[in-house]
């Protein structure tokens, strides 16, 4: 049960983890470098047998704990910073001057996907206050824009909160039978479109009649036969979201390669360009730093830590990466290592933990503690059920089989330990947030876990672990592999709609800072599954940490 426990900051929002980065970079534990399975035999202290013991055999990390203490980045000290905010400062002169109001969504969107729109927040807000009253409020400004800007800026203010129905698109049928696929402006139109549609809410018909299905098999059909007719950096941009839709990629991943793709646009603007170059290689700097850190914790931690410390993993930043290691151990413990009464003893001392001590913190701290003790507890509970499951040799229901995996896929423990370590100010917030958070916590789950199933399952029941969803399916339902796999896909989809509608419905800024956690957590977990088990085999993921960590960007104006 592959649990959530590498999450490598550089991967995500920037603004969000930069001042918390130090948490996420975590290897599985190495048993083994030979077989594909391994079992371990040792002597038990109370019996005569031996113990007869699996080895999930997990490959070795790719760089050694001396390569990562010796990278460097040239990108720190005052230069580099005096010579980031000259390039801001011209970018927010710049940012009010956009004489045509109907270029600020595309604006927009290149600041956001080459990664430093959080350098803008205020202009940023004023510029979508802007047009939202001015094009997007009523029926009769939607009806003068044209398909390409309708699309964009739905998908564009829905992202920032704003709500813009389904609406919008109600004469979309219309404008489709006069595209012309050799014209740019409606190859962009369609593609943007179908980056739209993945803002889409569960309960929209609109947008589920048209644009869910008709449309989106439409636009993947006319972008994939009309590729060769429009030029490379728009087929490029295509191929792009073919293969995965931007609301789902990882932000850093999405900003190294936009900017390859940005530099090459006839309208490319020289600042801009050069701001994320340089802003992209500073913040590789910081992350270098965290990845020293993190190692240097990990090889004094991972191994010398017992019971006793598990309480004080409670607050603060950089214990989330303890999290995060006792998450990967005891999810192996749970997983190929302890035999079945080993872990009903372990899971009953869990069960069992003495919360006395607290009774001298203030009331929010007691919330707190017990909210952090029951999830680990349940967390715990929940590898202990399929650990029966795999000694039983029973396969559950679908239904049965989520309820417990999205428990036991460990982003409801880290998600809280997020939030305690974020923003914590009284009872009454915790006591909300528990309440309005719940399904935000259950969908970012349940996408994880689905994504890891599809990434992981082949590898995991090849060495013996439990059916995961897609063979749960299957089994259920007499549907071949390919049938549940796609039935799981349509489930993620269809979760990330409810998330959606979470995310704008959230009615405090915390909870939607909240909700943007939750989501990249999704995103890293589809990234890292997407193309295999990027977690279990190093080598799936190699070449992101290589041009993320390895290799600046370099080539920007410095002057």
């Amino acid at each position: 049960m592959a649990s959530m426990c590498f999450i490598p900051c550089s991967l995500l929002h920037y603004k969000n983890y930069h001042d918390r980065s130090r948490q996420f970079h975590i290897h599985k534990p190495i048993y083994s470098s030979e077989s594909k399975s391994k079992v371990v035999t040792v002597k038990a202290a109370t019996a005569a047998e031996p113990v007869v013991r699996r080895s999930a055999n997990y490959a070795p990390s790719l760089w050694s704990f001396d390569h990562i203490q010796s990278l460097s980045s040239e990108y720190t000290g005052e230069d580099h910073k005096a010579r980031a905010d000259t390039l801001k400062d011209t970018v927010k002169m710049m940012i009010p001057k956009v004489g045509n109001p109907l270029i600020i969504p595309q604006l927009v969107d290149d600041l956001l996907r080459l990664g430093i729109s959080y350098h803008f927040e205020d202009e940023i807000r004023n510029l979508f206050e802007m047009i939202y009253i001015s094009y997007y409020k009523t029926h009769e400004e939607w009806n003068r824009m044209d398909l390409n800007l309708k699309a964009l800026g739905f998908r564009l203010l829905r992202q920032h909160g704003y709500q813009v129905p389904q609406e919008i698109f109600h004469n979309f049928k219309d404008q489709i039978q006069n595209l012309k696929p050799h014209l740019l402006e409606d190859m962009t139109g369609v593609l943007n479109l179908y980056e739209a549609s993945y803002h889409s809410f569960e309960d929209e018909s609109i947008l589920d009649e048209i644009i869910l299905d008709d449309f989106r098999d439409f636009t993947t059909k006319y972008l994939k036969e009309n590729q060769d007719k429009i030029d490379e950096s728009m087929s490029s941009l295509v191929s792009h979201a073919l293969e995965v839709p931007v609301h789902w990629r990882v932000p850093r991943i999405e900003a190294k390669w936009f900017i390859g793709v940005y530099e090459k646009r006839s309208d490319m603007n020289p600042t801009i360009l050069d701001l994320a170059k340089l802003d992209f290689d500073m913040v590789r700097a910081v992350h270098i730093e965290d990845l020293k850190h993190t190692s240097r914790l990990m090889e004094n931690f991972l191994w010398t830590v017992g019971y006793s410390y598990l309480p004080q993993f409670s607050l603060g930043r950089r214990n989330l990466t303890k999290v995060n290691a006792m998450i990967t151990t005891i999810d192996d413990v749970y997983d190929v290592y302890g035999t079945l009464d080993e872990l009903e003893q372990f899971t009953d001392v869990i069960s069992k933990w003495d919360i006395n001590a607290i009774e001298e913190l203030p009331d929010y701290m007691k919330i707190c503690f017990l909210g952090l003790y029951n999830t680990w507890a349940d967390l715990c509970k929940s590898y202990l059920v399929e650990a029966r499951w795999y000694n039983s040799g029973y396969t559950p229901t679908l239904e049965e089989y989520l309820e417990n995996a999205s428990v036991s896929i460990s982003s409801p423990l880290v998600l809280m330990h997020i939030k305690f370590s974020t923003s914590i100010s009284s009872t009454e917030e915790i006591l909300q947030w528990f309440e309005e958070s719940k399904y935000i916590v259950r969908h970012a789950a349940l996408i994880f876990r689905l994504a890891d199933d599809l990434g992981t399952s082949s590898d995991e029941m090849e060495r013996g672990d439990i059916s995961k969803s897609i063979q749960c399916y299957m089994h259920e339902s007499g549907a071949t592999k390919d049938e549940a796999r796609r039935y799981i896909k349509n489930l993620i989809m269809k979760t990330w709609k409810k998330l959606n509608k979470e995310r704008a419905n959230a009615k405090s800024q915390l909870l939607r800072e909240f909700i943007e956690y939750a989501m990249d957590i999704v995103r890293m977990a589809q990234f890292m599954y997407g193309k295999g088990d990027g977690h279990g085999r190093p080598n799936v993921t190699k070449s992101h940490v290589l041009s993320l960590l390895f290799n600046p960007i370099q080539g920007y104006n410095s002057q």
